[in-house]
């Protein structure tokens, strides 16, 4: 497994829509598995991979609850619900943190690694986490959905 180089603002493939996936091969697993050890080693919880230069229909979570990996291949938002107001933050975006609005409850249909199709509901975090990496694979960031941005000092605490 190799860690990758994340992309950062103002990089032009981050604000890219980007490819379905129609090819469930080994590049592909190793590309997820790369993906996985980029986000753990920047102690992340959510990882597209337009960050990584590749403008496709990949994302990666792991809020480290029990749901655990979390594989996003042509994801699609298929409902949404209530809503939440929280901070976020971007591995794209070092230092960078506001405070956004999402849906708490959320369901999503995508395929694995192995091109089998699954659904997902999730709600609070793990919603906010789901619809943040998805965002990034239709070219949105979460700069455009904040609200107020924190001072460092304030994450910290």
């Amino acid at each position: 497994m190799t860690i990758r180089k994340i992309v950062e603002h103002p990089n032009p493939v981050l604000e890219m829509k980007c490819e379905t996936v129609t090819q469930f091969d080994k590049p592909l697993k190793t590309l997820v598995k790369d993906m996985f050890e980029t986000m753990y080693d920047a102690e992340g919880v959510g990882l597209a991979a337009p960050q990584i230069g590749i403008p496709k229909q990949i994302a990666v979570v792991d809020v480290g609850d029990e749901k655990g990996q979390i594989v996003l291949i042509n994801p699609v938002v298929t409902s949404s619900n209530g809503s939440q107001t929280g901070p976020e933050g971007c591995l794209s975006f070092p230092g960078l943190f506001g405070e956004v609005e999402r849906p708490f409850d959320v369901t999503v249909k995508a395929q694995d690694e192995n091109g089998k199709y699954f659904t997902i509901k999730a709600n609070d975090f793990l919603a906010r986490a789901l619809l943040h990496e998805i965002d990034h694979l239709h070219g949105i960031l979460f700069t455009s959905k904040v609200i107020a941005y924190y001072e460092n000092e304030e994450m910290e605490r």
